[in-house]
């Protein structure tokens, strides 16, 4: 049986549903920029990445080898004045932080689409969804005749649905969908580059361990998003 978390916000959820992120492969590189205020890495998580079964479906293993060792998942040194549980997004860099306690992050490496660079500042997650179905916007659609059949009832789950094993929801403070969101991906090698379109993604293996971690509700899930 095939598990569905989802956690609904007052009436919105047909509203979020209809403005899933795009994703598609292509990409561009960017030059290394380093981890900003990290100095150490205290562990690295190369062993994470192999084959995955997860509510009925089996990920591939990750070739983690071809992956740039500074977008594998690792436990950094981060001196932030937040709070552990927040969530620091830096879409330049093509990080994102957890913060742990004691002076400590996880970072994950991410890829980053053009919605991912259209909007920064203070969210929180609204809700999450374990392997949602992806609506793609009509403006995608637009471009991308073959995937126009999934503007209004979706593409169900599965291992090559865009937004991947989990996505999460971003709203502000106002408690408006800020229309960004934190998602899995099948394209492990758009990780660590600025894609043509999408929000932020992360390695499957990975949103599912951020997934893991993440309480939604305002006050428990902040979200700061930096270019």
């Amino acid at each position: 049986m095939r598990i569905r978390n989802a956690f609904p916000v007052f009436g919105l959820l047909t509203t979020l549903a209809l403005a899933g992120c795009s994703t598609n492969s292509e990409s561009a590189s960017v030059d290394d920029k380093g981890a900003g205020p990290t100095v150490q890495t205290a562990q690295i998580f190369n062993d994470a990445y192999g084959v995955t079964k997860d509510a009925g479906y089996s990920l591939p293993a990750i070739p983690i080898d071809r992956v740039k060792p500074q977008f594998r998942r690792q436990v950094v040194s981060y001196q932030t004045t937040e709070r552990p549980g927040t969530i620091i997004v830096n879409t330049r860099e093509r990080f994102l932080y957890y913060i742990l306690p004691n002076g400590k992050a996880m970072r994950y490496g991410i890829g980053v689409g053009k919605q991912g660079f259209a909007w920064a500042g203070t969210a929180y997650v609204a809700w999450k969804q374990e392997w949602p179905t992806w609506h793609p916007p009509k403006e995608m659609a637009e471009r991308r005749p073959d995937v126009a059949k999934y503007v209004e009832d979706g593409m169900g789950p599965g291992l090559s649905n865009p937004l991947g094993a989990r996505a999460m929801y971003l709203f502000n403070d106002d408690g408006k969908d800020t229309l960004f969101r934190l998602h899995g991906t099948p394209e492990w090698a758009s990780i660590g580059t600025a894609a043509s379109s999408g929000c932020i993604r992360l390695m499957n293996q990975d949103v599912i361990d951020l997934y893991s971690r993440v309480r939604p509700g305002k006050g428990t899930s902040k979200v700061i998003v930096i270019q």
